[in-house]
């Protein structure tokens, strides 16, 4: 996970608000080297005790609908690199193409199913495949799709220099964001605007702290704040 040289970054990374992120990240190669160690291992070992319970989920979200187990759409990670995540199917096979790439609580699209796992964050077990891979950390910024990655300022590509995360501060203060972008919606506003200009911009204020204030055994706070909290 050590950070490329500067130069070899993508050009659109090369700026003078990534600058200061990038260096106060470079200071902390060991930190970074000890958060990968730690995803490999703790991701394998979790992926060995839940396949009981994944294979559980993945018979039930068979069971109530058509369609796959898994939902894997292409997401960007560390230095705008295209990846698939995965995540157990909650919203009917075809969702992408009825409807937005951001949801509301209300949604028409989840499933019976999708609407139970997704009250207990149990959609984003899977992945743990992401994270042994080296796509996703279990602490980082949430990966979003190439549409809103495109609404970038140049300081939040800042968080492009390390791996999308499972979790974060910001997804734990935006645990009910379903539900706040339905306040929005219910006002008469449309759903993908109100994500790219009232949410995103607050998620990526807590997303920015925490690459200029990262330590490793933050993260592991972050951890169990997610578990205790979301």
């Amino acid at each position: 996970m050590l950070l490329k040289p500067w130069d070899e970054l993508p050009e659109y990374m090369q700026t003078e608000e990534v600058r200061p992120y990038y260096e106060s990240l470079r200071r902390k190669k060991a930190q970074l080297v000890l958060k990968r160690l730690f995803d490999i291992v703790v991701s394998f070992i979790l992926i060995i005790l839940l396949s009981p319970l994944i294979l559980l989920f993945s018979i039930w979200i068979k069971a109530d609908s058509k369609g796959p187990v898994f939902y894997r759409q292409e997401r960007v990670t560390q230095y705008g690199r295209v990846f698939r995540i995965y995540k157990f199917r909650t919203m009917v096979s075809n969702a992408d193409q009825i409807g937005n790439l951001v949801t509301s609580k209300n949604d028409s699209r989840i499933t019976g199913v999708g609407e139970k796992i997704r009250k207990y964050r149990i959609d984003e077990i899977p992945q743990l495949f992401n994270v042994f891979l080296g796509d996703m950390s279990f602490v980082g910024t949430r990966p979003e799709v190439r549409k809103y990655v495109e609404q970038y300022t140049n300081e939040m590509y800042a968080t492009l220099l390390l791996p999308a995360g499972v979790t974060s501060l910001a997804s734990i203060e935006f645990k009910d964001e379903d539900e706040i972008i339905e306040r929005y919606v219910s006002q008469g506003r449309e759903t993908n605007e109100v994500y790219i200009n009232e949410v995103l911009p607050l998620k990526m204020k807590y997303n920015l702290e925490a690459m200029t204030s990262f330590y490793f055994i933050k993260e592991i706070s972050v951890m169990i704040n997610t578990v205790v909290r979301v």
